[in-house]
């Protein structure tokens, strides 16, 4: 049986990492080995930051609501229990756009909220 040689695969192989491995400094570019460590490093850390991405918006929201909130003389964790006595289900995210796009919306919301905790 004759033997096969894996040189088309492991250049296959070596290209897919380089490509991802453009735009690298220096070694971390060219380098087959080096460049395979960066990647790898780089991968695990957008997996993570996708996660991460998703508690910064909330906490980038929460931060809004609080600051809009306190303008309207109530906290952020008291307006949103009277939300929640109030049965108005509206998640963080609109609650910050309303916050900044519409401050006359977001103070009749707060209105609901403090007319069910009095």
């Amino acid at each position: 049986m004759a033997r096969i040689k894996g040189g088309v695969g492991a250049k296959k192989r070596h290209n897919r990492t380089l490509k991802l491995a453009k735009g690298y400094k220096g070694a971390r570019s060219k380098q087959y080995r080096v460049a395979k460590q960066s990647v790898m490093r780089a991968l695990t850390s957008s997996y993570a930051g996708r996660k991460q991405r998703k508690r910064q918006f909330r906490q980038l929201w929460i931060a809004r609501i609080n600051a809009a909130a306190r303008m309207n003389g109530l906290s952020y964790s008291k307006l949103m229990y009277g939300l929640k006595l109030a049965g108005v289900d509206l998640n963080r995210k609109m609650l910050s756009e309303m916050a900044i796009s519409d401050p006359e919306g977001f103070a009749k919301v707060v209105e609901v909220a403090k007319s069910k905790l009095a």
